[in-house]
């Protein structure tokens, strides 16, 4: 907000509105406003206690209400519109700082097993915890289901023992509370030792109904300020908003404590919270939630981990072992996060976070709202910037506060806003500079007294009619008031505002406006000029109605030093080459012209050498230049000394080479060639004769030599094998099979050997 204090007529242009007085103070002073109120926001820190430092082992011993762990704890902002106020808040984990735990179990059938393990869960849990706090307290409380149908059988015998005539259970309940919070770990084994197993009918368990209770009977619990832990035991689902239809239960949960005689007594009147209802409750009281399930239901549960802040999941044993362990690794896990959460925010404010964590580590974002992996004693810091766009509460203060999710301190910001300048306090009400003190003359401006309107309040509602003050704000008779683009107040326009304070309408039919100008580039005026009532102001140097035609030619000229090669104009900072075979930004490039030295080889030759396909016409045709003769390529002139220089190398019929070069100047052309030509030399025949001969010769040679080679190297191949098979021959003598000796030996039979 930003105001003049002399008189408004004396600044304010025809069709400008009194809003207008407001504005940027560049653009305020360029409009002639010599004296700009401009008042500014700030921030007072009201209370501001050092963040704790104490040991466990120290023999000072704290109140939790004497224990700082966030800092500064109450501010007080100034806003201004559109101004944004930053502030930096410190958080340190202090260490023994004092524990509330409250372990809520379900007692049905299926946990029983795990009852026992839970009985001496006090005195050992005490041992356990005092390894992080000396102060710490352990309550102790139940769950089963609604006492309805169809949730438990509800006939005499099943509501005294719901169990099998074998097993002996107590009568079902909703929540009990057993146990407040103590510092006797014996009286917790005490009481839990005394507890029984009930039973039901589903799966899933009224663990909801006993959550909220826990959450908001404070009284009747014991919570302290201090750090809050819920642990929650089971071994089944749960049942939520919606499910009471299945027992006749509609009516909604109030989030109010019933507990009567530490029971509570309207579980069949309410149906179960909602999961946003259970979040919003365990928000407001501090309570850090840790479920303690088993493996079956660990997606389950850690969907709802999501949607709890400050929450986690446990994997419980089956018959819950491990539970000192899983509450150990779980407030591990929690306390070594801080999330900075605020209440809710003005219409028109809006907030932001910075974190700067361990490690030097920033996040901004949703991340800037919290810290990962805090040990005691750790100190992290947040800067926080609050914004905003308006002015919600004139006149009044609004108050936020600032939590680190799951502790019990809490920063209080109060917001005062900027509505208005100081100068509003010094009006002079019936200022004569408002028409004969019809209004208060507050900076520069008159607030006009009932009845009257106008600039200055020159118009009286009673006096003037309608018809006749907007006929003063038609144009030229039309039809439009004010052009449709304002009001007519007291028979003067007072143009409409835009969306986008740059833009605005002027005139006194607010006929003009610096918006509606030609564009370029997509930018008005190209971005060289002002729109003013619809026309394009240039800048110096820039022409056309778009403010897109530079009269700078710089761009046109060529790297010869001529506009645009000599082929054309430069128009708007552009070339437009006159002859339409040359392109280019400088008409440099003629895609379909021959090339110099082709268009021209010929006459070089006949005028330099006496030869080519002119020599005959030489004399007439060949007129437009002299060759200029040098003795050596060398000698020719080189790149960019001259303009368009173009140096040719080309073949006469003789297939000697020529060099010359082609240049253009002031519409003059320069030749110059080379009068050595570079002929190549005839072959020397006897060498190649000789050589060819020699080759066959060689060739055939190393033919015969290849072939003798392999022959050789396949003779002793087989000769090796020839040898190895005789050495494996092997001769044998016998006799013929068909062979019969010609002697025949006959023996007496009758012959004794005597």
């Amino acid at each position: 907000v930003k105001e003049k204090t002399i008189l408004i007529s004396a600044f304010l242009k025809q069709g400008e509105s009194k809003s207008a007085r407001c504005d940027e103070i560049k653009a305020l002073e360029s409009k002639g406003c010599s004296k700009v109120e401009n008042p500014r926001g700030n921030i007072t820190i009201d209370e501001n206690k050092p963040v704790t430092n104490r040991k466990k082992d120290g023999s000072e011993k704290l109140k939790p209400d004497q224990i700082t762990q966030i800092q500064p704890q109450k501010l007080t902002l100034k806003l201004r519109a559109g101004e944004q106020q930053k502030f930096s808040l410190r958080f340190k984990r202090a260490e023994d700082y004092p524990i509330d735990m409250y372990y809520l179990m379900d007692l049905s059938y299926s946990m029983k097993d795990d009852l026992e393990n839970v009985k001496n869960l006090g005195t050992d849990l005490m041992h356990e915890m005092q390894t992080i706090t000396s102060d710490f307290r352990i309550g102790f409380g139940s769950f089963v289901e609604k006492t309805v149908m169809p949730y438990i059988s509800t006939t005499p015998a099943k509501l005294l023992n719901p169990c099998t005539s074998d097993q002996n259970c107590t009568s079902p309940f909703s929540y009990k509370n057993v146990l407040s919070l103590t510092e006797d770990g014996k009286r917790f084994n005490t009481l839990v030792s005394q507890q029984q197993i009930s039973g039901n009918l589903d799966s899933p368990e009224g663990g909801f109904d006993a959550i909220m209770q826990v959450a908001v009977c404070g009284e009747q619990i014991g919570w302290r300020n201090v750090t809050r832990l819920l642990v929650f035991s089971t071994d089944a689902g749960f049942h939520f908003a919606g499910d009471g239809k299945l027992g006749g239960i509609v009516l909604p949960n109030d989030g109010k404590c019933h507990l009567t005689n530490n029971m509570y007594t309207m579980s069949h009147y309410y149906d179960y919270p909602s999961i946003a209802h259970l979040v919003q409750k365990l928000s407001d009281n501090n309570i850090q939630t840790i479920f303690a399930v088993t493996e079956e239901f660990q997606p389950v549960y850690k969907e709802l981990k999501n949607l709890i802040p400050k929450s986690a999941v446990g994997t419980l044993s089956a018959n819950s072992s491990n539970v000192i362990k899983l509450i150990i690794d779980a407030y591990n896990s929690l306390s070594s996060e801080v999330i900075l959460e605020n209440s809710k925010l003005p219409e028109g404010v809006s907030i932001s976070y910075v974190s700067h964590c361990k490690n030097g580590v920033s996040e901004t974002g949703d991340n800037g709202r919290k810290c990962s992996n805090i040990s005691i004693g750790d100190e992290v810091l947040f800067d926080v910037a609050i914004t905003a766009k308006g002015c919600p509460s004139p006149g009044k203060s609004e108050t936020i506060k600032i939590k680190p999710l799951g502790f019990n301190e809490e920063v209080v910001v109060v917001l005062n806003f900027i509505c208005e300048c100081e100068c509003h306090k010094s009006g002079i009400p019936n200022s004569p500079d408002c028409h004969f003190g019809n209004g208060t003359l507050e900076c520069g401006a008159c607030r006009c007294n009932e009845g009257r309107i106008g600039r200055v309040c020159e118009c009286s509602k009673d006096d003037v009619r309608t018809e006749d003050l907007d006929a003063n704000c038609r144009m030229d008779n039309g039809t439009d008031i004010c052009s449709n683009n304002g009001d007519c107040v007291c028979g003067t326009c007072e143009c409409k505002k835009r969306d986008n304070p740059e833009e605005r309408y002027e005139g006194k039919y607010c006929e003009c406006d610096n918006f509606n100008c030609d564009r370029s580039n997509n930018k008005l005026c190209g971005g060289h000029g002002r729109c003013v009532c619809r026309k394009c102001v240039c800048d110096a140097n820039y022409t056309g109605s778009a403010c897109d035609c530079p009269l700078d030619k710089q761009p046109c000229m060529a790297s010869n030093g001529q506009e645009c090669n000599g082929r054309g104009q430069c128009e708007c900072g552009v070339c437009k080459c006159t002859d339409t075979k040359f392109q280019g930004p400088t008409c440099e490039i003629c895609p379909t012209c021959p090339g110099v030295c082709a268009e021209h080889k010929n006459c070089v030759q006949c005028l330099a050498f006496k030869s080519g396909e002119l020599k005959d016409v030489c004399e007439s045709t060949c007129k437009n230049f002299k060759p200029i003769l040098v003795k050596k390529k060398e000698d020719l002139p080189q790149p960019n000394s001259q303009p368009f220089l173009t140096h040719c190398k080309e073949r006469d019929a003789n297939d000697c080479w020529f060099f010359f070069t082609y240049a253009t100047k002031n519409n003059t052309t320069e030749v110059y060639v080379v009068e050595e030509l570079e002929c190549p030399a005839g072959p020397d025949i006897i060498p190649i004769v000789a050589g060819l001969v020699a080759g066959i010769v060689l060739i055939g040679l190393a033919l015969l030599l290849i072939w003798k080679l392999l022959m050789i190297i396949h003779d002793r191949r087989e000769f090796a094998k020839f040898e190895k098979e005789k050495m494996n021959a092997k001769w044998d003598t016998g006799e013929n099979p068909i062979y019969k000796s010609a002697v025949t030996t006959v023996v007496n039979p009758k012959y004794e050997g005597k």
